[in-house]
């Protein structure tokens, strides 16, 4: 009888054990997984019920139904709601408003997202999670007008425009050419009015300049900048190399730049060098130009910059330069800037206040430094034999920044001297030129401050 009753006790520990044992299996199984659905609402805080809110629903092991309502003075509207037969652990939701209510006077709402995961828990109920978010409506588009803006712009050259912007939810605005490059805007004289230098760049045929102006909700207006564009051709110089140049400045520089290390071939230097290194440097010059301030401005007082004193002009911007190597055409390159020469390093002075924002060796540049004179306009110095400027010093007219020299890809004592608009390069004989300036830049601003002043 004793014996039963042992065997009985061990049978029903076991049991007991065995029900322990799956309860906690269960317990940690994926089928019953109990971390709620993870909702995100990526959209910002405003909304012009035109475009679709992003929503993104993610759970391990699986939504199984969601909703999407929005909350108004009128009431609850279901905006979306699935139940999906085979559940999804990631979902990945574009909500529409509906086309038919548009007419929706609340300036305020709320959009909830509801879901029900694919988990056995809560006694195979799931788990649920609802995230609310409310939204500002903003149907209406920016306000803009176009104050004025130079009368013409060259190719390869730089034009100016000032208007005004006005929307509650402002968020971007800046003056857009060719579809791709965006040109920061300042604000000028009086609060809502914005001005911007822009450029034409030198290897693009067509010009086309809109200013665009976005606000917060997504709403957006792109204006067209009447400018008339100005016809101008560029002299493409075709140069052949010889055996004496590759084996004596290329090999010295393959020599020093790490792109050409281990690079034997002659022609294969020079590609590396002309293109290549070429690229990277224009990339360091690009990246310092793009920059411009936020503060207002009522004036952009230019005089025009004559660098070197007696000069004499030995190649001109905008060239373009093939290279051919035994009637074979090698490689291609712009010339953006303008090589001035007179007598073995010369002084080099600017004629213009501002800011050295970069002053050291730039590889195909040499001693390079490169000043920042306010509005997105800078000049740069290239192959210099001295650096006689700090970054973050400034500088003041007539002031002497350098010595000419032949450092970097120069094969003889002279000045490159370059003037970028936001990160593109322009043509430096408009700036050279005070008849330009005062008609493309001093007198366009004068008669705005006018045409506002009135308004």
């Amino acid at each position: 009888m004793k014996r039963k009753n042992n065997s009985s006790s061990i049978l029903s520990l076991l049991i007991f054990g065995g029900i322990i044992a799956g309860v906690v299996y269960l317990y940690n199984s994926a089928m019953f997984e109990r971390d709620v659905p993870e909702i995100k609402i990526t959209q910002a805080e405003y909304w012009n019920l035109k475009e679709p809110i992003d929503i993104s629903i993610e759970d391990a092991s699986g939504i199984k139904w969601y909703e999407v309502k929005m909350v108004s003075s009128e009431g609850e509207k279901v905006l979306k709601q699935e139940a999906l037969l085979t559940p999804k652990k990631k979902l990945s939701l574009k909500v529409e408003y509906p086309k038919m209510s548009y007419g929706i006077k609340d300036k305020n709402i709320k959009i909830i997202v509801s879901t029900v995961d694919a988990s056995k828990w809560n006694f195979f109920a799931g788990n649920t999670v609802e995230v609310e978010k409310s939204f500002i409506i903003d149907k209406k588009k920016p306000l803009v007008s176009l104050i004025t803006n130079s009368y013409g712009i060259y190719k390869g050259g730089t034009a100016l425009v000032i208007f005004k912007a006005k929307d509650e939810n402002l968020k971007d605005l800046y003056v857009e050419v060719n579809n791709k490059k965006r040109f920061k805007v300042q604000p000028f004289y009086k609060e809502g009015y914005y001005t911007a230098l822009v450029a034409w760049p030198v290897s693009e045929k067509k010009f086309e300049a809109r200013i665009v102006v976005s606000d917060k909700a997504g709403n957006s207006i792109r204006m067209h900048i009447p400018y008339y564009h100005k016809a101008k051709s560029y002299r493409i110089s075709r140069i052949r190399l010889s055996d004496r140049f590759l084996k004596g400045k290329i090999a010295e520089l393959a020599y020093d730049y790490p792109e050409t290390q281990g690079v034997e071939d002659s022609i294969e230097q020079f590609k590396i060098i002309n293109e290549d290194v070429r690229a990277a440097n224009e990339a360091v010059i690009h990246d310092i130009t793009s920059k411009t301030s936020n503060k207002m401005i009522s004036n952009f007082s230019i005089k025009p910059f004559y660098p070197l004193k007696n000069a004499a002009k030995v190649a001109s911007f905008g060239d373009h330069r093939l290279y051919y190597y035994k009637n074979k055409r090698v490689s291609e390159s712009y010339h953006l800037g303008l090589d001035l020469a007179s007598v073995k390093m010369g002084k080099i002075r600017t004629q213009n206040y501002g800011i050295t924002v970069f002053a050291e060796e730039n590889g195909i540049y040499g001693n390079l430094p490169i000043i920042h004179h306010g509005m997105g306009l800078y000049t740069i110095y290239g192959h210099c034999s001295s650096l006689n400027v700090e970054v973050g010093e400034s500088v003041r007219p007539n002031q002497q920044v350098s010595n000419t020299g032949k450092s970097g890809y120069a094969m003889g004592d002279h000045l490159h001297f370059g003037v970028l608009v936001q990160g593109v390069e322009v043509r430096p004989e408009e700036w050279m030129d005070s008849d330009w300036i005062r008609l493309n830049i001093t007198e366009v601003m004068k008669n705005a401050k006018k045409l506002i002043g009135r308004s």
